[in-house]
Parts: C-alpha cells; sequence; structure tokens
C-alpha cells in the first residue's frame, strides 16, 4: 500500500521529543481528536503536558526500549533538536522492521539526507518551514496591498478603457476581460478596445463564443475616459498613445518607462491571465463562467498548454479557474474549423516547402488573410522531423512572416529578430513568433506594381536566405518557387 493511502487510514501517533514544535503538533493533533502519545527526556516538559490532559511520558528517545514502547503506534513523528538522538531513535525503531511512517526533524540538508537514508519518509526543517510560512504570509499581505491599490485607482473615474496589445491573443484579451469584471464590480463603466485585427481563427472563436464585447480603438477615442489601463501590453506593441497609462498589469518588464499610477509586473510568471486570477481571488468576485474560461484559455494559449516555460503560479490560477469554466466551449475555441482560404494557404506552403534539416520554411504567395499564415505555420511543425516551422506570404506591399519551434535549443522570437528586425517589426517569444516586412525592402519595387512571379522570386530569395542565416543554417538558396529542397525529409 503506498505511503498515501497508509496516511488515510492511520489514526494512532507518538511523538517523540517534544518541544516548542512538537508541542504545537501535539496540540493540534488533539483538537482533531487523534489518539497521541508524547515521550521526552525533560520531566518538567512532561509534567506540563500531563496538566494539559496529554498523553505524556518520560523517557530517552535514543533508548531501544522506546522503539517497542511505541511499536503500535502508525506515525512516528521525532521531534527532538538533538540530531544524534534522532538518528538512534530511528535505527531502533527501523531495527523492529515494522512498517511505521516516520517524520523526522532536521537542522540542515546533510543530516536530513543521513535521516533520508536512515529510512525516514518525511524530513522536516523548522527554520525552512518558518522561511516559507512567512514568504506565504508576505505574498498574501502583499496582494492584498495591490488590490486595494488598484481599487482606489479604478475608482477614480466613471469610465475605464482596457486596451489589450496590438492583434490581441488570448492572454491579452482574457486578462481585459477580467480586469473589466473587477472594475464592474467596483460600479465602474469599462470598455475593452484593441489595436490591428483579430486575425487567427482560434481567437476570433475565442471572442465570439463568449461573447466577448470588445471593439477596435478609434481615432481620438482615448480622451473620453476617465481612465486608461493597458493589460499584457508592454513587450509587443509599440507606445504611440497620447496619454500614459494609469493602469498596467503585464508579465513582461516594459521597455519603456511608463508613468502609470498603478502598476503591477510579474516576469516570474508566465501569463497576465495569472496575474489577474489571483486579483479575482483577492476581490473574492461572484466568478463568471465566461471570465473563468476566458482566463484559463489565456493561461493555457501563453504556456503552450502548460508546455513552456509554466510557473507554480500558472498552474494554481488554472486549477482555481478549471471547475469555473466551459470546458465544451474550450474544446470548440481550440478546434475551430478552417477557411478555404486557410486551407488554400497551407497547401502552399507544403508545395513550396524547403526543408534543411529539421528546419522548414516556406513561401505561401500572394494572400488575403494573414492569419493564415499562422495557422499554417503551426500545422507544417507536425511534419515527421520537423522542429521549426517559418512560413511567409504577401499582402498588397507588406511580407507576413509566421514562426513556431519546438526546438528547445532555439529561440524563434530571437532569430526573427536577429533576421527582421532591422527592417521590420517582429515580436514573439521562444516557441511561437511573427515579423512583417515592407516588401519594397527586399524587392526595390513599391506595392503591387512589376510582375508578380518576379516579386514573389525576389521575396523568396530574400527572405529565405536571411531566415537560415539567422537559424544557424549554412546552406545556399535558390530563388523561385516549387517544391521541396534537398536534406528535406
Amino acid at each position: 500500500m503506498s505511503s498515501a493511502v497508509s496516511m488515510a487510514s492511520m489514526s494512532t501517533y507518538a511523538i517523540l521529543g517534544c518541544g516548542s514544535v512538537g508541542h504545537a503538533v501535539a496540540e493540534e493533533l488533539e483538537s482533531e481528536g487523534k489518539d497521541v502519545l508524547i515521550l521526552d527526556n525533560d520531566e518538567g516538559r512532561v509534567e506540563a503536558l500531563r496538566d494539559q490532559d496529554l498523553d505524556a511520558r518520560t523517557a530517552d528517545i535514543a533508548e531501544p526500549e522506546v522503539a517497542d514502547a511505541i511499536g503500535d503506534r502508525d506515525v512516528i513523528l521525532i521531534m527532538s533538536s538533538d540530531v544524534s538522538a534522532n538518528k538512534a531513535a530511528v535505527e531502533n525503531i527501523r531495527a523492529r522492521g515494522d512498517d511505521q511512517f516516520i517524520v523526522v526533524r532536521a537542522s540542515d540538508p546533510v543530516t536530513a539526507d543521513e535521516l533520508t537514508e536512515l529510512g525516514v519518509d518525511v524530513v522536516i526543517n523548522p527554520s525552512e518551514v518558518i522561511a516559507d510560512s512567512a514568504l506565504r504570509a508576505l505574498e498574501t499581505g502583499e496582494l492584498e496591498h495591490r488590490a486595494e491599490r488598484l481599487a482606489e485607482v479604478l475608482s477614480e473615474g466613471e469610465r475605464l478603457v482596457i486596451l489589450a496589445h496590438r492583434s490581441p491573443d488570448p492572454d491579452s484579451i482574457a486578462s481585459a476581460v477580467a480586469l473589466k469584471a473587477i472594475a464592474e464590480s467596483l460600479g465602474v463603466e469599462a470598455e475593452i478596445r484593441y489595436e490591428g485585427e483579430i486575425g487567427h481563427q482560434e481567437n476570433r472563436a475565442f471572442v465570439n463564443l463568449l461573447g466577448i464585447d470588445l471593439a477596435p480603438l478609434a481615432d481620438d477615442e482615448l480622451a473620453s475616459y476617465d481612465t486608461l489601463a493597458l493589460v499584457d501590453y508592454a513587450r509587443v506593441t509599440e507606445y504611440e498613445l497620447e496619454r500614459q497609462p494609469d493602469i498596467l498589469i503585464d508579465h513582461f518588464e516594459p521597455e519603456l518607462e511608463y508613468e502609470a499610477e498603478f502598476a503591477d509586473i510579474r516576469p516570474n510568471v508566465s501569463s497576465t491571465s495569472t496575474i489577474l486570477t489571483k486579483y479575482i481571488q483577492e476581490f473574492d468576485l461572484n466568478l463568471s463562467e465566461e471570465v473563468a474560461t476566458a482566463l484559463l484559455y489565456g493561461i493555457r494559449e501563453e504556456t503552450l498548454d502548460f508546455k513552456r516555460d509554466t510557473t507554480p503560479a500558472d498552474l494554481t490560477a488554472a486549477a482555481y479557474l478549471y471547475p469555473f469554466a466551459n470546458h465544451d466551449t474550450l474544446e470548440q475555441v481550440e478546434s475551430p474549423s478552417l477557411s478555404p482560404e486557410t486551407l488554400d494557404v497551407l497547401a502552399e506552403a507544403i508545395r513550396n516547402r524547403d526543408v534543411q534539416g529539421s528546419h522548414l520554411v516556406s513561401n505561401a504567395g500572394f494572400i488575403r488573410d494573414k492569419t493564415a499564415v499562422s495557422q499554417a505555420a503551426q500545422q507544417l511543425l507536425n511534419l515527421e522531423g520537423i522542429t521549426t516551422t517559418a512560413v511567409f506570404a504577401v499582402t498588397d506591399d507588406t511580407i507576413h512572416l509566421a514562426a513556431r519551434s519546438k526546438d528547445i535549443r532555439m529561440n524563434i522570437g530571437s532569430v526573427l529578430e536577429d533576421a527582421f528586425g532591422g527592417i521590420g517589426e517582429a515580436r514573439g517569444h521562444s516557441t511561437d513568433a511573427t515579423a512583417e516586412i515592407p516588401l519594397g525592402i527586399f524587392t526595390g519595387l513599391e506595392g503591387s506594381s512589376g510582375n508578380r512571379e518576379t516579386l514573389l522570386n525576389l521575396t523568396e530569395q530574400a527572405v529565405k536566405t536571411k531566415l537560415f542565416e539567422a537559424m544557424g543554417v549554412d546552406v545556399e538558396v535558390e530563388g523561385g518557387s516549387g517544391g521541396e529542397s534537398s536534406n528535406g525529409t
């Protein structure tokens, strides 16, 4: 039987070497109605324990007969500060051959290792326990203080605008939804705005299925709001707004210095949705299914379903949200139907793929929907032997590129920044990234003038060369579309 199962059925306890720690444990167990026997060599302490109606007896815990005296006990807690006495007690107990569950106090890592080798089930260090407890109390107090401050700033105005980053992803949208719920619980009118467009099919499905109310940011619209909040914004969107934010919440350190009245930046978590979940808990909101589903999806997407840079805080937040979320809706969001254009782009990307080792680069030609490029890059990552994909295509006067990677040695965001950061706009993470490059940079041609096939050939040769070079692939790229190159699968 496993220790966890055994513990569930245990009902009798022995505490050897009481002290202040053992005394506290004994009182807690007694309050739960447990049968507790205490053995200690300090007669005065034993007498005091008896005065509290505790079953305490005088004994030297290092003596062999103590092991016999507690032979009928299921759980043994050895709480003495005397290391040698603790070791002797463990040796005597294990020498009997009984399968008792033993918990022992240790003062340092070396002693802990020695006790473990003697057969102890659990070793505890009171100093570490106290430190952990202090840190948890500090975290709780800090969150309470931050929540109070956030409420103050939110309540300073009557109208709040929450701005997600450009072409927002699920983490940014979900964070905005959660902050809106918090603001409205305080009687503040809140609206969500975004720049760019919601292009990816999964993101559109996410917004539509959950009925999320958000709209593009209109020119000069910010002036009509009392308070401006930025969520998950700092590292994705270049700041060009006319006013400074009042509230800034993000899991990335901003590259610019903001003058926000309230800021909560936590690089030690992997999603802004995790931060907002903590505030939802602190404000003790009646969590709606829509908000819970949005936040859970935001965390899952930002951590690649807990496979990328996931922290304990992300997991704790997800565990809290899980019972409140609509999992049928999540399944619909994560499996949207592919549009005919997306299928066409994917087919073109497959036909034109150029594979060098485990790296795949492909030209998808001229397209209307740039979000199809991201979906093609993700789908091609499923090909056998492929660890990194990059798909690019042309819309009007811009090259749109999406890259994905599951190679732990490569940061695809840094790859695109190295390749195109100086001539276009690159953004993303270690496993997924995008770039937009003006078409004229490579071709010397403006807009769609000139022969379309010439545009594609010039673009393909230049983009592939820069990409493979940034990936560290030494290969000479030939211009022109049309099928997989050598070294492919």
